[in-house]
């Protein structure tokens, strides 16, 4: 049975522009390399830790070793997904692009469509797992367990404490100082220390640095500029830590950590980037084609007490 295929155009004159998509969201965290990226995991992968104490003592004749080391790990485990849709190519004969399919009787899909639909795909996967990556819930189908689900289950990881229940510009600086005071002096003030956002508390944030005597900084922000001051794509930082846009992150959480502590797993990188579409004529006969997708995914933390997650009350 072929996926359902609804088409409700209508043909005025040669297409314009070609097919259009809702907006999605794009895969900043993997794209901008705000992660520590793991590729060629198979199975799984152990992420081994190490911790000691009481290293340094006083100095003595004999050898006394006092000291504990103690060894740990979590696991690294990407699931595996598909996509399989089947497409009918008779839907597309009534079509207003149905003359670029030939005249001939073994039709092929409208080339722009199948164009259009390869790119549309990879980019609906981008933006799963960019949603997964923070916010998935390994029960629901087609999600891995995400940051926010590892984290807020992890009685290891730093909260923050706050009576906040939404993220406002004339709040989110206060907030912010929240997640940084709870960073482990440890970790703290290291070059790799990223602040991740959802959008609804960076657009908080950005607002709040265009002034207007918000967040004590004068009526005017950064640089007397106001609403003008920030372009889209523009760096970020607070108190000296970076500040990422983590477009899937659930909005309701922010997370202070290191990049090298966050590990996304996957088996080759190239597949998440990697449709194909399969004509069935030469093979059963039908009128069918089929877009085949399959990776593999999942994300984990090294060490629980490096991490700081902020959670809406």
């Amino acid at each position: 049975m072929a996926t359902t295929t609804n088409i409700t155009t209508s043909y005025a004159g040669e297409k314009a522009a070609g097919y259009i998509s809702a907006s999605l969201l794009s895969g900043e965290t993997i794209a901008q390399n705000a992660i520590t990226v793991k590729p060629n995991v198979k199975f799984k992968e152990v992420l081994k830790t190490v911790s000691t104490d009481g290293l340094l003592k006083n100095a003595s004749c004999d050898f006394d070793p006092t000291s504990t080391i103690t060894l740990a790990e979590r696991i690294l485990q990407p699931e595996f997904y598909s996509v399989n849709l089947q497409l009918c190519k008779s839907d597309f004969q009534s079509d207003w692009d149905a003359a670029s399919m030939g005249y001939s009787a073994f039709d092929s899909l409208p080339p722009s469509f199948a164009d259009f639909i390869l790119g549309h795909v990879a980019a609906k996967v981008a933006q799963k797992i960019e949603q997964n990556i923070w916010g998935g819930v390994n029960a629901n189908p087609g999600e891995f367990d995400g940051f926010t689900t590892l984290m807020s289950a992890d009685a290891n990881v730093n909260d923050v404490v706050t009576a906040e229940t939404a993220f406002s510009s004339a709040t989110i600086i206060a907030e912010l100082g929240k997640l940084v005071s709870t960073i482990p002096t440890t970790v703290y003030g290291k070059e790799d220390v990223v602040i991740y956002m959802p959008t609804i508390a960076f657009q908080a944030y950005v607002r709040a640095l265009g002034g207007f005597a918000t967040g004590g900084l004068g009526a005017n922000g950064v640089d007397s500029k106001g609403s003008l001051w920030y372009s889209q794509g523009q760096s970020l930082s607070f108190e000296g830590i970076r500040v990422f846009h983590a477009p899937g992150m659930p909005a309701d959480h922010m997370v202070a950590a290191q990049a090298s502590n966050l590990f996304f797993g996957t088996g080759l990188l190239s597949d998440l980037n990697e449709v194909k579409l399969l004509d069935m004529a030469d093979l059963d006969g039908s009128q069918n084609c089929r877009v085949i997708m399959r990776a593999s995914a999942g994300v984990q933390y090294a060490i629980s007490e490096d991490v700081a997650l902020y959670t809406l009350a």
